[in-house]
C-alpha cells in the first residue's frame, strides 16, 4: 500500500479501481456464503427437536405387539426418509477412533476385542446436519484394564 500513494510513481487510478472491484467481489462472495449457510443450517434447531422424537420412537419399540411394532417401524422409516431428504444423518461411530468434535464420552469399557481409544458402545445416537455435528454421540470408549497389561 505504501507504493500506491497519489503522486508516487507506482500510483495508478486503474490499480485503485482493480482493488476496489476485488474488495467488492470478496464482500459479495462472503455474503453469498453467509446466505447459503443460513439456508442449509437454519433448520438446525428444528432438527435437534426432531432427533428427540426419533429417540422416543426408538425407546418405544421395546414392548409392542407385532402389528404395533410394524406400524412404528413404518413411522421410523418415514422419519429417517425426512432426515435424509434434509441432510440430517445419524452417526455410526462404533469401531471408529474417538473424536471430541463428534463424540461425548459417558463411560469406559474394557478393551476386549477393541483397540483402546475406539468407540465400543453408543449410549445415545449423534447426528450431523450437512456434515456439521448438531448432537454429539454419547459413547463408551474402550480402555486397557490392569489385567490386560
Amino acid at each position: 500500500m505504501e507504493g500506491l500513494v497519489q503522486g508516487s510513481p507506482n500510483w495508478c487510478p486503474s490499480e485503485r479501481y482493480k482493488r476496489v472491484m476485488a474488495d467488492s467481489d470478496n464482500v459479495r462472495r462472503r455474503t453469498q456464503k453467509f446466505v447459503q449457510d443460513a439456508k442449509l443450517f437454519g433448520i438446525q434447531s428444528f432438527c435437534r427437536d426432531l432427533v428427540e422424537v426419533a429417540d422416543l420412537l426408538k425407546q418405544t419399540t421395546g414392548n409392542l405387539q407385532a402389528e404395533e411394532d410394524q406400524r412404528l417401524a413404518q413411522i421410523k422409516d418415514r422419519l429417517q426418509g425426512v432426515f435424509t431428504k434434509h441432510g440430517l444423518m445419524k452417526m455410526s461411530p462404533v469401531g471408529a477412533k474417538y473424536d471430541p468434535y463428534q463424540h461425548e464420552i459417558v463411560c469406559h469399557t474394557p478393551a476386549e476385542g477393541w483397540e483402546p481409544g475406539t468407540v465400543a458402545v453408543v449410549k445415545h445416537d449423534g447426528y450431523k446436519l450437512h456434515g456439521r455435528t448438531i448432537r454429539h454421540a454419547q459413547v463408551g470408549i474402550a480402555v486397557m484394564t490392569q489385567e490386560q497389561d
